[in-house]
């Protein structure tokens, strides 16, 4: 997005992906946080959008507000970028993709994760299926999370099927107090077992996609983009 000062929107400013989002654009040279979105603030994104103008809105919402928000945004001509799981991505793609019919330049991008270790998992567990194919995903996240299995694994097993691996089902999610987002991938062959595994043990891992992704979304040339490896 050049050399600009980027102004950015937290929606969901108060939860606690969404505090993490406010402290890393705080800290970023090149940044500035322009506005907070939050019903626990009692400040909507309307608000924050026509307050704050801003470049870019990063969600972490919730499943239900992730998509009228992205249509908010979007028509606001403000790029959007989302890490809420839990819902549709083709709705998603039919927004952005209305926004740009409508003459609108805004892009969103989605990501089921913003943790780099977490999208190298995906990247080699896709390019170890077609070797072997067989794998189970386990994903354990902490008691809050709403959406089960997450969209990291609901992801993961999308590239490692498209692959040619066959991921068994159901995925296993476990949700637990005292954990923040690890995944597991664990392949199976003749004789030998394969495992990928990676954790997050703090939210701080989360932010340098985020704030990668700020940098990068409105140099994208698709309405919509999904997924941090495609911006490594």
């Amino acid at each position: 997005m050049g050399d600009a000062v980027i102004r950015v929107v937290a929606s969901g400013s108060e939860g606690r992906m969404g505090q993490a989002v406010c402290r890393a654009v705080d800290g970023a040279e090149d940044m500035v946080l322009a506005g907070r979105a939050d019903p626990a603030l009692g400040v909507s994104l309307s608000e924050a959008l026509s307050q704050g103008q801003p470049d870019v809105v990063v969600d972490f919402s919730t499943p239900e507000s992730a998509l009228p928000n992205a249509g908010e945004a979007l028509s606001a001509g403000t790029h959007f970028v989302v890490g809420t799981t839990g819902f549709e991505l083709a709705e998603l793609r039919r927004a952005a993709e209305g926004a740009r019919r409508s003459g609108g330049d805004a892009n969103a991008f989605a990501a089921p994760n913003f943790a780099i270790g977490a999208v190298l998992m995906m990247v080699v567990a896709r390019q170890v299926a077609p070797h072997m194919p067989e794998c189970e995903i386990v994903e354990p996240h902490h008691d809050r999370k709403l959406d089960a299995p997450s969209g990291t694994a609901a992801r993961t097993a999308e590239l490692i099927d498209a692959a040619g691996g066959h991921v068994h089902r159901p995925i296993h999610s476990v949700r637990l107090p005292g954990l923040v987002a690890h995944q597991e991938v664990i392949f199976g062959g003749e004789g030998q077992t394969l495992s990928l595994r990676h954790d997050s043990i703090d939210r701080s891992s989360f932010m340098p996609g985020v704030l990668l992704a700020c940098h990068r979304v409105g140099d994208l040339p698709e309405p919509l983009t999904v997924g941090l490896e495609s911006l490594l």
